[in-house]
């Protein structure tokens, strides 16, 4: 059983930047991926970033690359999202969640989400 706990969230003035976390417990396979979703009110829950299995490769939505960087630790117990020039648009749940590839990168099959943590960016 897989459990991920979100922590980091909070409010921020448009320009700043927040850093997310994401700590992982219970049996994680070393090939499990790990990424980040979000979902601001009244819209789809969209991809924001994920990263391989090893931590060699990472994917961004185009509306946060060069802003958002994701990094794991070398235990795979835990991921962040550092989120520089926040924006207003950037408002949103953050949600962590981590599977196996779905097929070829950056395709992948999460199957085990965290709770959530709420950004604002205001």
């Amino acid at each position: 059983h897989v459990q991920l706990v979100e922590s980091g969230g909070g409010l921020v003035q448009p320009g700043g930047s927040l850093r997310l976390s994401c700590a992982a417990s219970g049996y994680i396979h070393s090939s499990y991926c790990m990424g980040w979703f979000r979902q601001a009110p009244g819209k789809e829950r969209e991809g924001v970033a994920s990263i391989y299995a090893d931590g060699t490769g990472t994917y961004y939505a185009d509306s946060v690359k060069g802003r958002f960087t994701m990094s794991k630790d070398n235990d795979r117990k835990a991921v962040h999202l550092l989120m520089n020039s926040l924006k207003p648009e950037d408002t949103a749940v953050y949600y962590c969640a981590t599977g196996f590839l779905g097929g070829s990168w950056p395709v992948v099959d999460f199957g085990y989400w965290g709770q959530g943590t709420q950004v604002t960016v205001s």
